[in-house]
């Protein structure tokens, strides 16, 4: 667990799009470990933002359109740094990120600036495709920034908060997360990983592989 002088410098930022069904679980897990939530409402569709309003203790952002993954990390991201939070973690609200995991990425920050959450340590339930695309980005990441990127593709992450206005993403899609991995090391911020479990519901993923093909690709390129 984590202490209550600890838990309140901790930020959690949970970008949304239609995730009614899953949110009445994600939230009070995390809320288990920290009074910082940011819900950053990506033009939800379904009841979502219903939902975000019964829970009084969250910081709720509502973007009026569904813009992208990226965009909604900008703003949840520049929230926390706004809120003097020391660590800020991100985690999907579609139930494929146990927030159990939470302490660990913030035991480990003594030793790097951003964590990545490893699924590759345990790849029985992660579909083949997903598998393949994983490694070669994160080889690909590897050989690129000179530094060991083990999961390029999970969102649960966690980083510094002082560091997040040098990192801050432009993109607008999944391939933000790309991006900001490629601004730290070129910053020279350290970057770990911790092992976290692979969970895949019947949750219809919101990937659209060729566009997060060709988003990785073009931020790739850029580096």
């Amino acid at each position: 667990m984590i202490s209550s002088e600890i838990r309140n410098k901790v930020c959690v930022v949970v970008p949304i799009f239609n995730e009614a069904e899953h949110l009445d679980k994600i939230i009070p897990e995390v809320h288990k470990y920290t009074d910082l939530i940011i819900c950053v409402d990506d033009g939800s569709t379904d009841y979502s933002s219903e939902i975000l309003k019964m829970y009084k203790y969250i910081k709720i952002i509502s973007l009026t359109t569904n813009i992208g993954k990226g965009k909604a990390l900008y703003h949840g991201l520049s929230e926390s740094i706004k809120l003097n939070s020391e660590i800020t973690i991100t985690l999907d609200a579609d139930g494929q990120h146990d927030p159990f995991f939470i302490p660990s990425f913030v035991s480990n920050h003594l030793d790097h600036d951003i964590i990545i959450g490893n699924r590759m340590n345990d790849l029985t339930n992660m579909p083949f495709q997903r598998i393949a695309s994983n490694k070669i980005t994160s080889w690909l990441l590897t050989k690129k920034l000179k530094t060991n990127i083990v999961d390029s593709q999970s969102g649960f992450r966690s980083f510094k908060t002082s560091i997040l206005k040098d990192i801050l993403p432009s993109s607008n899609g999944f391939e933000a997360e790309t991006e900001m991995l490629i601004k730290a090391a070129k910053l020279n911020y350290r970057i770990g990983s911790v092992n976290i479990s692979t969970i895949y519901n019947s949750n219809k993923s919101k990937i659209r592989p060729i566009r997060t093909i060709l988003g990785f690709i073009k931020v790739y390129l850029r580096a």
